[in-house]
């Protein structure tokens, strides 16, 4: 590939991660995740029942997808810490999502129990993706820790409101030398070509599948969507000019005198 996506030390084809939760069923869930082409998928353990019959193993083999196990659900570094080293217990997964939530009501991270949490697992051996909000220092911070990805969100999680701040995510990955994913908000096609036209490496997302009216036509959609707007930031646009622009130049135009 020209343009690989290459995430602690592992090389992926598709640059769209996708979450395992909030559909009808198991059959609708792969149907969604194989429209999509994501290779990487991120699962809370309550979904991973090694030993029941049709767990998520058994629809998503390992050999071929990549498991992101995530610390959803946990409000302090002490659970999100206990809750990944369960995870590497029971697959021995260590790359992992950590998500370290400050409030029920916003969903916002807790950036300080956050980044107490990747000191921890870095030191644990962990390959650390960090969720955080749209904060450049806080990404800074949360790389220098050792995370091999920070995922800043789009908006709340779930919210479906596309990227409230482009510039903030611009700046993130401007100075990032580790993939900045953009995680949480994005609501439809254009959000997901909007994070990769401004230079993200990828964009993770779940409700934007599950809670579309077609989910399976809304995975696809996305998957095209990620291509393009990586096609548009290599490309690189056209500058912003507060004026027109003629398309044809007036050099060596014919006057109506001389015909």
């Amino acid at each position: 590939m020209s343009d690989p996506f290459i995430l602690a030390g592992k090389t992926y084809a598709s640059r769209l991660l996708v979450g395992t939760g909030k559909y009808k069923d198991m059959a609708q869930t792969k149907a969604v995740i194989d429209a999509s082409g994501a290779e990487i998928i991120t699962v809370a353990l309550r979904r991973l029942n090694l030993s029941k019959e049709g767990s998520l193993q058994d629809v998503f083999d390992p050999k071929i997808y990549t498991y992101l196990p995530n610390s959803a659900g946990c409000y302090t570094a002490e659970d999100a810490v206990r809750t990944l080293r369960l995870a590497r217990e029971l697959g021995g997964w260590t790359l992992v999502k950590l998500e370290v939530i400050g409030d029920k009501q916003t969903l916002y991270p807790d950036v300080a129990e956050t980044l107490k949490a990747a000191e921890i697992l870095v030191k644990d051996g962990f390959q650390v993706m960090a969720y955080t909000n749209d904060d450049p220092i806080a990404a800074r911070k949360l790389e220098d820790a050792g995370c091999v990805a920070v995922m800043p969100l789009a908006a709340p999680i779930g919210s479906g409101l596309g990227i409230l701040n482009p510039h903030n995510i611009r700046m993130i990955v401007e100075q990032s030398k580790v993939p900045v994913l953009v995680d949480a908000g994005i609501g439809t096609a254009s959000d997901a070509a909007l994070a990769m036209e401004l230079g993200c490496d990828g964009v993770l997302l779940n409700s934007a599948l599950a809670d579309a009216k077609n989910p399976l036509m809304m995975a696809e959609a996305m998957k095209q969507a990620v291509i393009a707007g990586r096609l548009a930031y290599n490309a690189g646009r056209m500058p912003r000019r507060e004026t027109a622009s003629a398309s044809s130049p007036e050099e060596g135009i014919i006057s109506a005198a001389k015909i």
